[in-house]
């Protein structure tokens, strides 16, 4: 059994086949996954596939490239939104100076304000981070989020970054970039996170992992994720999969077996 921890079918890439997609995933033995909504459009579709399929878990909150647009009415909207009881963390959040869509100050306001909100409801975060791992780092140790913890989601740093994350009591999330030829420095890693600390993911329909790189991306896909770690760290696949399984039901308050 495995855990996409996060994942995009609520994306467009998806509208004609979400039925199959799901079928796949579980035919690979990807059971579960939390589907990611980052602005209103992406939540709502979040939260009505999360009340259809009884896997599907949500993590809804506003992305660091439409943080211009994050207002009052936002904010009360995703607070009624958190109570609903599939929301299993707020997401994603972050800042992102690739795109640069909004000013570096209007970007690190609103993820200041999520990781409040976030406290209040006593939920993990999910981070995104492009090209802003400093900044992020800085803001995280600055809100203090160990008492909430979260998700470094697709890490792409080495391991030195991994262990500061880890120290500020972050999770580290792999995803399809860990199965590519040149990503040295995220095998790395891969290699180093202490294994209850590790989650997997496709950040589906992007990303996709070797042998699909190029391709649209799937849940199903998770399973290479979880072969390439089980393969660096020289242990059983079974090993990998059951062990982000647990750590994703724990860090997101769910039940299993």
């Amino acid at each position: 059994m495995i855990f996409d921890s996060h994942t995009h079918l609520n994306a467009e890439q998806f509208n004609d086949d979400i039925p199959e997609t799901i079928a796949r995933a579980r035919e690979l033995g990807v059971t579960k996954m939390a589907v990611v909504g980052f602005d209103t459009p992406t939540i709502e579709k979040s939260l009505i596939l999360n009340e259809t399929y009884e896997d599907i878990y949500s993590i809804i909150g506003w992305h660091p490239t439409e943080a211009g647009s994050y207002t009052k009415e936002i904010e009360t909207d995703l607070e009624a939104k958190l109570t609903r009881p599939k929301v299993v963390a707020l997401g994603e959040i972050g800042l992102d100076y690739y795109w640069m869509e909004d000013p570096k100050d209007v970007q690190d306001r609103v993820f200041r304000r999520q990781i409040a909100i976030a406290k209040e409801h006593q939920l993990p975060i999910s981070i995104h981070m492009r090209d802003a791992i400093e900044d992020t780092y800085r803001v995280l140790k600055e809100e203090d989020v160990r008492d909430i913890g979260g998700i470094m989601h697709s890490f792409s740093g080495d391991p030195e970054w991994a262990a500061r994350f880890l120290d500020l009591g972050m999770h580290i999330s792999f995803s399809g970039v860990v199965t590519f030829k040149k990503a040295l420095d995220v095998q790395a890693a891969a290699q180093q996170v202490p294994l209850d600390r590790l989650l997997v993911e496709t950040d589906a329909p992007y990303l996709a992992p070797v042998p699909y790189r190029g391709k649209r991306n799937e849940p199903g896909y998770t399973r290479y994720v979880v072969e390439k770690i089980a393969e660096l760290r020289e242990l059983p696949l079974e090993t990998v999969a059951q062990q982000t399984w647990d750590n994703a039901h724990r860090l997101f308050k769910l039940a299993h077996d």
